[in-house]
């Protein structure tokens, strides 16, 4: 039987990206200890206010259609959220940031049609791009200046084929985040070459460093930025699947059909538990937010020091990326062995593109204490391949903490 062409868009190296991933959990299923953090699933409960308000919604019997857009109280909570310039009407409501994003793309861009995006990208860009046909056009960022997106490298890749910039801050997966100055140049192109701006900003509740900026408050940029969030990260709500898109209006219109003809609504539990992630101030998040960030200060400086692999500080987000160059291994080889030997499970970073080769992406998905653990074992594994390399011996270090692997429960 036949297949339409869409199945063959949505495929590719990228949708395989999660292989080591589910290596782990098989392995983890046969009862290996593994440290589970090539995923950006937060490891923290969701706050018990929000799960009450859930409840108490299912209890009072709101089980049936809601408005294809989200509820009125949901999408004044978020354009309130947004801005004093932002109108619930401008809110469209979806399930997850990852399907505002297909909705998004669906509606603004075609075959033939090129959008620039930052390189390397989240996996599923390739994907929600190819299934409207559009080509993504990678500007390279590299580690070298931080990961930083160049306005000038984003200028030399438009042409008159291109119809939008598709921006991720803080990103995923390295954490840089626009500053606002490159923010404005940004913003400015798009003015100049009449470009849709999309702002994938999934992790801005978890900025830790730099300035956040808002690109539809600035001048011009109203009528043609679509801003893209969710709770799933900040309130450690991954699996309640809520997302929402900030957009012009007739955009939003659109979206309704779209939603229309895939979704018909979210449930009304659920956006009443999001009504109370948005509008109360929950101390429970705002320790979710200081823990990641205790998290990544601790695993930059356990890894300081560690001979054949580089911490790159994020300024924001739930990851960290590891340069493991100097080990002398491919980004997917050392994943695999650290897999095999140490039960840790990271994500190799070329399945976010080229410019992340000789990268790993750790998500800071576990406890100080495991992570510490974690930073000796990934400490050991390159200790043995630089020792492998030199043609020397396991060294003291690494025999100590295989006697602390055994130990370890």
């Amino acid at each position: 039987m036949r297949f339409s062409t869409l199945t063959q868009r949505i495929a590719g190296d990228a949708a395989a990206a999660w292989d080591i991933h589910y290596q782990a959990q098989a392995l983890r299923r046969e009862g290996r200890e593994i440290f589970l953090l090539s995923v950006g699933d937060p490891d923290f409960d969701t706050p018990a206010a929000i799960v009450d308000a859930a409840v108490n919604s299912l209890r009072r019997g709101e089980t049936h259609y809601s408005d294809v857009r989200g509820s009125l109280a949901l999408r004044q909570a978020i354009a309130r959220r947004s801005g004093p310039q932002v109108s619930p009407d401008q809110v469209m409501v979806l399930a997850g940031a990852q399907c505002a994003l297909y909705a998004v793309c669906q509606c603004l861009f075609e075959a033939g049609d090129e959008v620039i995006v930052a390189e390397p990208m989240y996996v599923t860009y390739h994907g929600v791009l190819g299934a409207c046909a559009a080509r993504p056009v990678p500007v390279a960022v590299s580690p070298e200046h931080g990961f930083r997106l160049d306005p000038l490298a984003v200028a030399r890749a438009i042409t008159p084929r291109t119809r939008g910039l598709l921006l991720n801050t803080p990103h995923n997966p390295t954490g840089a985040a626009i500053s606002p100055q490159d923010m404005a140049q940004l913003a400015h192109l798009c003015r100049e070459h009449d470009l849709w701006l999309v702002c994938d900003q999934v992790y801005s509740g978890l900025l830790y460093e730099g300035a956040a900026v808002d690109p539809g408050s600035l001048p011009g940029m109203a009528e043609r930025c679509v801003i893209i969030d969710s709770v799933s990260k900040s309130h450690a709500m991954s699996g309640w699947r809520v997302g929402w898109v900030v957009a012009p209006e007739a955009l939003v219109a659109h979206l309704a059909n779209l939603a229309m003809a895939m979704l018909f609504g979210l449930p009304e539990f659920v956006m009443q538990a999001t009504c109370v992630a948005l509008e109360q101030d929950l101390p429970a998040v705002r320790g979710m937010r200081e823990a990641y960030r205790q998290r990544r200060d601790r695993v930059c400086a356990a890894l300081a020091d560690c001979p054949g692999v580089r911490a790159h500080r994020p300024a924001g987000g739930m990851f960290v990326m590891l340069d493991i160059r100097a080990t002398g291994l491919s980004a997917q080889a050392f994943a695999q062995r650290l897999l095999m030997e140490e039960g840790v499970s990271l994500l190799p970073g070329d399945a976010f593109g080229p410019s992340a080769a000789g990268h790993v992406r750790m998500g800071l998905v576990l406890d100080a204490e495991q992570l510490q653990v974690v930073c000796r074992r990934i400490r050991a594994c390159a200790l043995r391949l630089l020792a492998e390399q030199a043609g020397g011996d396991i060294d003291g270090e690494t025999q100590n903490r295989r006697v602390e692997h055994e130990t370890y429960q």
